[in-house]
């Protein structure tokens, strides 16, 4: 198999949601350029709109008229956050410090995932939650009104919590301190940074001081690292080529997977680094290399939590043990990653083994795949098998292909073009 071509994945969905959010919450019109239309972002775009905000329908390049901190509406219809859990974690920190009530719904996968995390300690900041089905998943209604400051301690590193907390202390004017056990990614502090917000991160603690208003800003949103992994990954797995990808937010709080795939013997470079928008930028060339295993272990998980799929699929293509650990977190996914990722590659003919926190994969080289992959709507499972089904003679039939489109409308498009 051969790769050429230089493409620009998708923007960063990770900060295209918090543009949008900002951008609501802003005093005056931001500019957005280059956001991810996605379906995830669709869904925050609408919420916000629910709330009395009008976002324009999402382009290369929009202006959003900001409502101020206090400007949100009380909602005539359930907030449909579709499959984003980034769009209802955050967005539940937004309504918990406004004076009204919201009822959050999302597609079966969503509801299923985990609110509790967010849901304590915005009680304990004054709102209040309710859960209609069993367990704390969705729908959930969210009491806004006045909060106190909080001082809280993460459990399991989360950056969807910690920033619910401090969208709920800025939009709540009171103060927030976050203690991470390990550091996640810091899109928030950066953009509220950008924004005048006066945000202190010191050894793993991050602080919000109340703030009587947030700035407009332009921002212009780099290129997606998870998205830029899939392709980073395929040109690792390929007998020749390359491939370049431009503009990729280098966050070192989200390029995890890069340094894996160097360590998997992948060639892996950064070009015309940069800065734009307070976030590290640079072209990501990536070729093939002499493949083997690798060990991922719990601190290293944050910043790379969403390409262990992608990475998975890699290390079957190796030689050698691809061995995951502290990585729960994949359990309460769009899907039980962990087991799909397991399972689905065991029916493509790979050999894998399921740990409680992660799972190992022995790789027996390049070799066809051949088999049916039960997505469950995931569009990271969808992609990862996507790219290894690229391996001349591999026969994978995905069975919902479309799902990629939460993340990377064109994904499928793109990987026939460079696969030459």
């Amino acid at each position: 198999m051969r790769v050429d071509g230089i493409l620009r994945v998708p923007g960063d969905k990770s900060i295209s949601h918090r543009a949008l959010m900002l951008g609501a919450l802003g005093a005056g019109p931001s500019r957005v350029r280059g956001i991810l239309q996605s379906l995830d972002v669709m869904s925050t775009a609408s919420v916000l709109r629910a709330l009395g905000v009008p976002v324009p329908a999402l382009s290369d390049d929009l202006v959003m008229h900001g409502v101020g901190l206090r400007g949100l509406l009380a909602p005539t219809v359930d907030l449909d956050c579709g499959n984003s859990g980034t769009t209802t974690r955050l967005m539940a920190g937004i309504v918990a410090a406004s004076p009204l009530a919201a009822r959050f719904t999302g597609d079966a996968s969503l509801s299923r995932r985990p609110m509790g995390r967010v849901a304590r300690p915005l009680t304990q900041m004054g709102a209040r939650f309710e859960h209609e089905a069993a367990g704390d998943g969705l729908p959930m209604t969210v009491h806004g009104g006045p909060l106190r400051g909080l001082t809280w301690h993460s459990e399991t590193a989360s950056a969807q919590v910690k920033s619910a907390i401090l969208l709920a202390g800025l939009v709540g004017d009171v103060p927030a301190e976050v203690h991470e056990p390990v550091s996640t990614r810091d899109h928030t502090e950066r953009m509220l940074l950008a924004r005048g917000v006066d945000i202190r991160v010191d050894h793993g603690v991050v602080t919000l001081v109340p703030a009587a208003r947030l700035d407009a800003a332009d921002q212009l949103v780099p290129a997606d690292p998870s998205s830029a992994t899939f392709f980073a990954a395929l040109a690792a797995m390929a007998d020749t080529g390359e491939l370049a990808l431009d503009d990729v937010c280098v966050n070192p709080t989200r390029a995890g997977a890069f340094a894996v795939l160097r360590r998997m013997g992948a060639r892996l470079t950064f070009e015309h680094e940069r800065t734009e928008g307070g976030e590290p930028v640079a072209r990501v060339v990536a070729a093939p290399g002499a493949l083997h295993g690798a060990v991922i272990a719990s601190d290293e998980v944050p910043s790379l939590v969403d390409e262990l799929p992608v990475l998975a699929c890699l290390a079957a293509c190796a030689n050698g043990e691809l061995r995951v650990t502290g990585a729960g977190e994949l359990r309460v996914k769009e899907s039980d990653r962990i087991t799909a990722i397991v399972s689905n590659l065991q029916a493509v003919g790979a050999e894998a083994e399921e740990l409680p926190d992660g799972f190992i994969v022995r790789g027996t080289g390049r070799r066809p795949f051949r088999g049916h992959v039960v997505t469950h709507g995931d569009h990271r499972i969808a992609m990862a098998f996507g790219v290894l089904g690229a391996i001349p003679g591999s026969a994978i039939i995905v069975d919902d292909p479309a799902c990629a489109a939460v993340s990377f409308p064109t994904f499928w498009q793109e990987l026939a073009r460079v696969v030459v």
